[in-house]
């Protein structure tokens, strides 16, 4: 890809440095082959994701840039061959160090068995301290797996017993977050769990007391915690919503796209218009571009002030048309100053890599067409693309951050 017409708006996506506003660590090197590697550009299980994710359009882009990027052959199997002979820091370092990547907001709730690097040791890949998303749903079953074993054998007087010690902690452990400046935000996974039409207004408290009686049956029958009832995740999320507010802490929402575990149907942000109403002080981001829902989170940012839109994981899931159609999608309605930018890497560097490659070469693409059109002026462009890659998520998380990273050019697609 060249500059074209465009030098200036050019310079801007491929070289501004970028906060990375919703991120997981990477695989520590004695667990780097833990996972399948197709994982890489697909969040299908078993076959679907060995057999047919490769067969993709996305796959077999992603493959041509990292065949690129590590000099082999332009197929999956010698990427794969390729990336495993090298040495794991030599292989983060190539992958990381090219994407101008200032500071990495890591949500460190992915990793529940230790296989990760923590949060600070990404800080050798980027110019400013990594921060933490706290996921809220880890501390819930932290919180309830330390006390449970003392309200057993089941039963509605247990229940309720527990789930007073419960909030009482699970309040006490979101306030210290909040108030902690390694902290940057808050995740909820109640997508994947229950889905996105969470109730703003408290439910009864027996509702909640039975939801958690269900999980308290699991965990006897099963020896896991899992929090997969309705009334007890809305509980939890409508706790975060408050002290969120109370902190100015942004709340991250997955949205739209993920692995089968989730109800599509019920993973549209246009569920959460009650609780981002009800909750006007609270900053809500929705993440992955609610990717195939990207209008309807557009809709949300233009009309609600506290509702920001991240257009993350499309990268390098989506085919290139496809991201295209995204970011137009999102620039459709949502406000400029409102769109966030992230990878959604995990497990392995190279997720991070090709998130960023493909980001910046989208949003020169899409930009540039708009200039072309006449739609915008090129320093018009070039303001979008330093509020979408870094200044966005430097104001909303109160970063405090000046950028001073850079990216030759040297990384875009030819």
């Amino acid at each position: 890809m060249t500059s074209g017409d465009y030098q200036e708006l050019y310079r801007a996506a491929f070289t501004f440095p970028a906060i990375d506003n919703h991120t997981h660590p990477l695989l520590s090197a004695s667990h780097k082959d833990d996972f399948a590697f197709e994982g890489l550009i697909s969040e299908a299980q078993g076959p679907a994701l060995t057999n047919d994710a490769i067969r993709t359009l996305a796959c077999f882009r992603a493959t041509r840039q990292l065949s690129t990027l590590l000099g082999c052959a332009n197929d999956w199997e010698s990427v794969k061959e390729t990336r495993s002979s090298l040495d794991y820091m030599e292989l983060c370092k190539l992958c990381l160090q090219s994407t101008s990547i200032q500071c990495f907001l890591l949500d460190d709730g992915l990793d529940s068995e230790g296989l990760c690097e923590d949060v600070k040791w990404h800080d050798q890949f980027s110019s400013s301290p990594s921060k933490q998303i706290v996921r809220i749903e880890i501390v819930a079953q932290n919180i309830l797996k330390e006390h449970i074993q003392n309200h057993m054998p089941v039963s509605i007087n247990t229940a309720s017993s527990l789930l007073s010690v419960f909030s009482t902690a699970f309040d006490n452990a979101l306030t210290e977050a909040a108030q902690d400046p390694f902290v940057a935000g808050f995740k909820s996974i109640a997508c994947y769990r229950t889905g996105l039409d969470i109730f703003p207004s408290s439910a009864p408290l027996e509702d909640i007391e039975e939801a958690l009686m269900l999980a308290m049956t699991r965990y006897g029958q099963s020896g896991k915690l899992r929090l997969a009832d309705k009334h007890f995740n809305d509980y939890l999320v409508r706790i975060t919503m408050v002290i969120a507010g109370k902190y100015q802490k942004p709340v991250q929402f997955h949205t739209g796209l993920g692995d089968s575990d989730i109800a599509l149907a019920r993973s549209s942000p246009a569920h959460l218009q009650p609780l981002v109403s009800a909750f006007p002080d609270t900053p809500v981001v929705l993440l992955h571009a609610s990717y195939p829902f990207t209008r309807e989170a557009g809709y949300l940012a233009s009309v609600y002030r506290n509702v920001y839109l991240d257009f993350g994981e499309v990268f390098p899931f989506v085919s290139k048309e496809g991201q295209r159609n995204v970011v137009r999608q999102v620039l459709e309605l949502c406000p400029t100053n409102k769109m966030l930018w992230s990878t959604d890497g995990h497990w392995w560097p190279e997720t991070y890599y090709l998130g960023t490659l493909q980001a910046r070469e989208v949003l020169y693409e899409v930009l540039a067409e708009s200039v072309r059109h006449e739609e915008i002026t090129e320093q018009q462009a070039v303001g979008i693309v330093r509020r979408a890659l870094f200044e966005n998520s430097n104001s909303l998380y109160n970063l405090g951050l000046d950028p001073v990273a850079r990216l030759s050019e040297k990384g875009a697609e030819e």
